[in-house]
This record gives C-alpha cells, structure tokens and sequence, in this order.
C-alpha cells in the first residue's frame, strides 16, 4: 500500500465518520422530540436509541482506525 493509499484511507475514513457523527446528532434531536409528545410511541423510542448507540459503536471502530496506536 502507497502512502497516497493510506492517505485516501484515511480520509474515507474521516468522510464516513462525519456522516455517522451527523445521522447521530439527528437521532439525538428526533428522540427528544418523540419523547416530549404525549403519548410517545415506545417501541419507536427504542428503536431509535438502538440505532443511536449501533452508530456510536461504528463511530467508535473508525476512530480507532484512524488514531495510531500508542504502546505504553
């Protein structure tokens, strides 16, 4: 793999991550909306807050792709 390789990784990398990061702050705003009306759609707000903590997870696993390791 060339440098240039690594670098398009990367920034693939970076790309997908911001894309995941806004889809959360999303999630974030149509959870608290659903939550404040009365009656709420439970079954709803659960499938919400599973796929906000799945795309936390992901967020997680990319940015430790792209931050090098670091030995102690």
């Amino acid at each position: 793999m060339t440098v240039q390789d690594e670098i398009d990784d990367q920034q693939m990398i970076i790309n997908k991550l911001r894309q995941l990061e806004s889809e959360h702050r999303d999630l974030d705003d149509v959870i608290e909306r659903l939550a404040d009306d009365k009656p709420f759609d439970q079954l709803k707000l659960q499938r919400l807050k599973k796929r906000k903590l799945i795309l936390k997870d992901e967020m997680t696993l990319l940015r430790s792709r792209i931050l090098p390791d670091i030995i102690a």
